[in-house]
């Protein structure tokens, strides 16, 4: 799509698309069996109108405006209005601890709160925290009525017509990171920076109006936000939500997404269903003959929801190279994607046709990268941060003075410029025979496993590695009912575990693995909202009992 110089922001292209496919769905939203669509101009019109009551209000230019909200429909609508009224959104998780939502409110200074989709319980345990003077407006589908409500603000209020033009180097988001340690940290994202990323994405995928997502990772965090909310606000392409996990594949079937994106942990899931219903002895013999295995292929498919799928992305943390080659067999364009809060994603995509696991392929249109003297990935990019709000000591450690961002991770680049992620610099621990061991891959190979859903290494100190195992819903499921499958998966890991050390260096090499009973969960504070483990939590959580599981010279421990 050749672009317009007059558009230069997101808020441009939405204008651009407002007026030349007026009635064209943009947002579909479910709610208890009811489907309502809203099209770019009934968009325009309402968030014109609460743009014109935010203007209202008199704030200060560039105000921080909160929206807290599961994904939905006026998420976004939400956005577009604060943007209008020349604000700044501070997107919040819904699975925020209270003390942590109120320091966000507290730093950005936010001087209004839009509540949007929530749980009943999280809103009556958050609400009584917020402070007293906050503003708040609840949008469609909030569990409060004692607010000001969304619906009553635009039917009382005129849309607002002269729209100020935003910058492409004003300000338009802070978001805050995950804060897996610490207070979270607010990344101050330009309306340069939040294009920057859809138009690499766009070129690599040749994105176009006729597309379809659906939204269902939280908009909060930047993966959602750019692949979703800035990619089609670009390219102007339909956005379907999911109601909740129960309907999951339902809001799949009613979208027929032809883009995909999602997290390492639900590939994993679809591909441990799979399994349980048609076992790898079998799909090999299927897949081996031409015309049967195309027809089970493309069932498969079918049945996921992605059969229309142009391009699929994964991303967040690394996917088992098994699970990966195993949907490239399937027929579907897995792309591995890695990118950071603080550049807005825009970083490393694998190239269509060149994709290869364990890689999170070249860096994207207009983006550098290179390794610092000790490993660490330095990528510059048009969607880097403006700073980190409020903070100038922590901006100054992660951007260099000439400009390059220091992402914290650990590299190597092949032969074919496709950058391999080893871990966390920071997350790299030695052994007491003093030699280093870096945890993510073994956790990647880990994960390969068809019951193991998520896996953390662990070992500081100690002689050997060890590994903490939570196993997938179904294999956890079936082991409380049948004591003869824990005694077949018992030797199976620990059979797994024998290979694996076989591949792995001698000083990575795992003493023994942990199954532990409590799943790892957002609520409880072990994985964060992109369902990555929060490593420090996790041993933290385990640290008194890891001396008793060692003492039982066990292979496979079962908690």
């Amino acid at each position: 799509m050749e672009q317009a110089k007059e558009r230069e922001t997101l808020l441009d292209w939405f204008h651009h698309w407002e007026l030349t496919q007026s009635q064209r769905t943009y947002l579909t939203q479910p709610d208890k069996g009811e489907v309502a669509d809203y099209t770019w101009a009934e968009v325009g019109c309402q968030a014109r109108s609460m743009a014109a009551h935010l203007k209202s209000l008199n704030l200060k230019p560039a105000s921080s405006i909160g929206i807290l909200s599961k994904n939905c429909a006026h998420w976004i609508i939400a956005d577009l209005a604060i943007w209008m009224a020349g604000h700044v959104s501070v997107p919040l998780y819904t699975t925020l601890k209270t003390g942590t939502a109120a320091y966000i409110l507290r730093h950005a200074r936010v001087k209004l709160l839009f509540v949007g989709k929530l749980d009943a319980s999280d809103w009556s345990k958050l609400h009584p925290h917020l402070p007293k003077a906050l503003r708040q407006i609840a949008l469609p589908l909030a569990p409060s009525a004692d607010i000001p409500q969304w619906s009553d603000v635009i039917a009382r209020t005129a849309p607002l017509q002269e729209i100020s033009r935003r910058e492409p180097g004003d300000l338009a988001t802070i978001v805050y990171t995950s804060g897996s340690t610490g207070n979270p940290k607010g990344v101050m994202l330009s309306f340069h920076a939040m294009i920057s990323a859809p138009i690499s994405g766009q070129q690599m995928m040749n994105l176009h109006s006729g597309d379809r997502m659906l939204s269902y990772l939280p908009l909060a965090h930047v993966a959602e936000r750019a692949a979703v909310e800035a990619s089609s606000l670009l390219s102007g392409f339909h956005v379907y939500f999911s109601d909740s996990l129960t309907t999951f594949m339902d809001d799949m079937r009613r979208a027929r997404p032809t883009l995909f994106f999602s997290v390492p942990r639900l590939w994993t899931k679809f591909y441990q269903d799979v399994l349980q219903k048609l076992p790898s002895k079998r799909q090999k013999l299927l897949f081996g003959t031409p015309i049967i295995g195309g027809i089970v292929k493309r069932k498969l498919l079918r049945e996921l929801g992605l059969d229309h799928v142009r391009f699929a992305v994964t991303g967040a943390a690394p996917l088992p190279p098994n699970i990966f080659n195993w949907y490239q067999e399937l027929g579907l364009e897995l792309l591995e994607a890695y990118g950071m809060s603080e550049n807005f994603t825009n970083s490393h995509m694998s190239r269509p046709a060149q994709a290869c696991a364990g890689t999170v392929g070249q860096p994207l249109p207009s983006v550098q990268c290179r390794l610092g003297d000790d490993g660490e990935v330095l990528v510059k990019s048009p969607s880097n941060m403006m700073a980190y709000f409020r903070n100038k000591a922590q901006t100054a450690k992660v951007i260099d003075g000439d400009g390059w961002l220091h992402t914290g991770d650990r590299g190597e680049i092949d032969a074919a410029g496709r950058l391999k992620i080893i871990g966390r610099i920071k997350e790299i621990f030695k052994t007491s025979k003093g030699r280093y061991v870096a945890p993510a891959p073994i956790e990647n190979l880990l994960a390969g496993h068809a019951s193991i859903d998520i896996a953390c290494v662990c070992g500081a100190g100690c002689s050997q590695p060890y590994a903490l195992l939570m196993l997938g819903e179904r294999a956890r499921a079936a082991l409380l009912h049948n004591a003869e499958d824990r005694v077949l998966l018992d030797r199976e890991l620990s059979q797994f575990l024998d290979e694996l050390n076989g591949e792995l260096e001698p000083h990575e090499a795992m003493d023994f693995v942990v199954v532990v009973k409590e799943p790892w969960e957002i609520a409880n504070g072990l994985l964060t909202p992109t369902l990555k483990i929060k490593r420090a939590a996790i041993e933290a959580h385990y640290s008194a009992l890891i001396d008793g599981w060692a003492s039982r010279r066990r292979k496979v421990v079962w908690e």
